[in-house]
């Protein structure tokens, strides 16, 4: 935040310099005047307040406008042009309220008002309420738009002339609003409270708000709500904006310190020899991004500290085979492991991947989901309780209280993005006594820098991004129209005809009438019927039991079917390296990440394959695709595009939702934020100097918006 340094023209006295702020008396906020209840009237305006979390009147002045409207100039009715916003000064001369009865009924509000410049008349639409207090004489001021025809509909109005206030004039902040209470009424209530601001305790010591070169928070928050220049809101911003970061960051940070230090794991080192000759066995060469990352997992299993990796893998970069390789070493070390999916179609493949990769080992392995019948599960329980199963696969069901390993080593969390933080944290309360078990979680969705610092602070990552040699590209088009439609249909055909397979990718699985978009069922019945007639498809979708969703892949991978028609269920964990082919529906609807882990479904052959994207050549996500095969180039073209809340699902990643901030925007505020927090733990790990206690403020507010303890398929 080099561009922000004191003086700055809206900050309080505390904070005009550095000298001033260090010598300045303390004063003791006044928390019982936060603390008072906001005090809005009627059921409604309540319910409106209640939804948008604001119960006191410290509640209302944490909640920042989304964004401001220049309501500086005061135009006169002369100086109006026809399509304009404005904002004017008028006199009321005649009062009439009305209905237009060829609207439906609308109640109109029309006033004849004018200026020194002439008349106007002024539209309130449905608001009969103000015809009955608007008297001759009384001075406005109007906020609108001018229709022409010296007609001006009102959006909002207060009284002008001396009594007139900044709620409506300036620059006017526009809060998150709900029924019952208006962007209006908000500021208004935000107005009111001002001069509580000063009661608003700042978390930053005096000598790290110098070091930093910000303003004060009591100033930033007034500033961010009424600011006098585009500037002082941007400065007052940032400097809110690095303290949501801070909290968020301090939180990780600190999470991290505690699990390293809560309970040693267990050292996993010594006898190699059934991981050696696992690797020499191999049809394959591991890629170089592999090894680095098998050695780097080794040797952070050979120390008592906790390991906590996340490994981020290009998809088919081999990401399984570097988990199990880690997995071996702790059943060769005398441990367990576990590797945990968060859908039953994804746990199930993993359980074919590893009857594959560690077939002729003496390695035990089983699977436990929500479908698994009672007499099984109780069967493997007791076998992974007694020490005699080796490694458990499985979805959510891992963390129930009755998952009870003998002497668990290493968790595996495939696709770890769809848990929440306190998931992950049970997993890792199920070491043996006295101990917690490594930790490698995996996603095939490159994470951005961005999200990385944000949301995934407490883990150390690791990237994979060399595929493995002889893996051919895919080739990735748009299809527009109804001839290029017409040639994805024969190009299907082509593929399935030289031995390969395809899939048919749709956004829904019935149809809607809400959503324009292709639904997998009608889909399905469509091309049999029509454009793929004569070839043997198959339907997939996350609404068939698990039963008939592994019944469809299998006849699938085992060439019974040649086409299968499906939503998204099969994003991850796929793998037929027969399909050539893919062909996505409404493709537009898709999220970049989420198409790159759709199109890692096909060519993982040795014939390459082609990726079918329906829809507009205009779309920057759908040419994004085509230029590049790069997922780590592509997650952050997708965070940019989409923004963090939608990207991540705010309540599913672990994100806190950002009231200042904004990502990917804000990267170098969340750097610096990252900087300063690892800074403050090394030498304050409990936050307990007199300099940082306050800051246990910032880290509760990003604690409270963690993703809750649920899962997310």
């Amino acid at each position: 935040m080099k561009d922000i340094k004191p003086p700055y023209a809206f900050a309080s006295k505390q904070a005009v310099d550095s000298d001033q702020l260090l010598s300045a008396p303390w004063r003791s906020p006044r928390q019982e005047e936060l603390d008072a209840p906001l005090g809005v009237k009627g059921p409604k305006a309540t319910k409106g307040a209640e939804a948008l979390g604001l119960f006191s009147i410290g509640d209302l002045l944490g909640h920042f406008p989304h964004r401001h409207e220049d309501r500086g100039e005061v135009l006169s009715i002369s100086e109006l042009k026809s399509g304009q916003d404005a904002t004017i000064e008028v006199e009321v001369r005649s009062v009439e309220t009305r209905r237009a009865w060829k609207r439906n009924g609308l109640i109109l509000t029309v006033a004849t008002v004018a200026d020194h410049t002439g008349p106007l008349e002024a539209v309130w639409f449905n608001q009969p309420w103000v015809g009955r207090y608007l008297k001759a004489g009384q001075r406005l001021v109007l906020h609108g738009r001018y229709e022409g025809k010296a007609r001006f509909r009102v959006v909002e109005h207060e009284g002008g002339g001396a009594g007139a206030s900044d709620v409506t004039t300036g620059i006017v902040p526009v809060h998150p609003a709900a029924d019952g209470l208006t962007p209006r009424k908000l500021r208004e209530l935000v107005a009111s409270a001002r001069k509580l601001v000063g009661d608003i305790t700042d978390p930053l010591g005096a000598r790290l708000l110098v070091s930093l070169g910000m303003p004060d928070r009591p100033a930033a928050i007034d500033a961010i709500h009424f600011p006098r220049t585009e500037s002082d809101y941007e400065v007052a911003r940032r400097r809110l904006a690095f303290d949501e970061l801070l909290g968020l960051q301090l939180d990780l940070l600190g999470r991290r310190l505690r699990r390293d230090g809560a309970a040693p794991a267990p050292v996993i080192a010594g006898d190699e020899s059934i991981s050696s000759s696992w690797v020499e066995s191999l049809p394959f060469t591991l890629t170089g991004d592999q090894v680095a990352a098998v050695e780097t997992i080794t040797a952070e299993l050979a120390s008592e500290t906790p390991m906590t990796r996340l490994l981020m893998g290009e998809v088919g970069s081999g990401k399984t085979v570097v988990a199990v390789h880690g997995l071996l070493r702790a059943v060769e070390a005398g441990h367990q492991g576990m590797l945990m999916a968060p859908t039953e179609t994804l746990a199930s493949q993993h359980l074919r991947s590893l009857e594959k990769l560690l077939a002729g080992t003496p390695v035990s392995f089983s699977l436990l989901t929500g479908s698994t019948s009672a007499a099984q599960r109780r069967e493997t329980l007791d076998r992974f309780e007694s020490g005699e199963l080796s490694i458990l696969i499985g979805t959510h069901a891992l963390l129930e209280p009755d998952v009870l390993p003998a002497r668990l080593g290493l968790c595996v969390v495939d696709e770890q993005h769809r848990f929440g933080v306190r998931q992950r944290e049970r997993l890792s309360s199920k070491g043996p006594e006295g101990k917690q078990p490594h930790v490698l979680h995996m996603t095939a969705t490159p994470i951005p820098r961005t999200l990385a610092l944000a949301a995934y602070g407490d883990l150390q990552t690791l990237s994979i991004r060399e595929l493995p040699s002889g893996r051919q590209p895919v080739a990735t088009h748009i299809v527009e129209g109804a001839a290029a439609r017409a040639r994805a249909y024969e190009r299907i055909r082509e593929e399935v005809a030289a031995g390969g397979r395809a899939f048919v990718v749709c956004p829904l699985v019935e149809a809607s009438e809400a959503l324009e978009a292709s639904a997998a069922t009608e889909e399905y019945e469509r091309l049999a019927d029509g454009p793929l007639k004569g070839l043997r498809l198959g339907l997939l979708h996350g609404r068939m039991t698990s039963a008939e969703k592994e019944a469809a892949m299998s006849a699938f991978s085992a060439g019974e079917t040649e086409v299968l028609v499906s939503t998204t269920v099969i994003e991850v964990g796929v793998d037929v390296p027969e399909a050539t082919v893919m062909m996505v529906e409404n493709a537009e609807r898709f999220g970049l990440a989420q198409l790159h882990q759709l199109r890692g479904r096909i060519g993982r052959g040795p014939g390459g394959g082609i990726c079918l994207l329906c829809g507009a050549k205009t779309a920057r996500r759908l040419v994004a695709m085509e230029e590049s095969s790069d997922g780590f180039v592509l997650a952050e073209l997708d965070l940019e595009l989409r923004g963090e809340g939608e990207l991540t699902g705010v309540r599913q990643s672990g994100l806190p939702r950002l009231k200042a901030a904004s990502l990917p925007g804000d990267l170098e505020i969340l750097e610096q934020a990252n900087r300063v927090a690892k800074e403050i733990l090394g030498d304050d790990p409990n936050l307990l100097s007199p300099g940082n206690c306050m800051l246990g403020l910032l880290v509760a507010d990003s604690a409270s918006d963690l993703a809750p303890d649920r899962i997310v398929a």
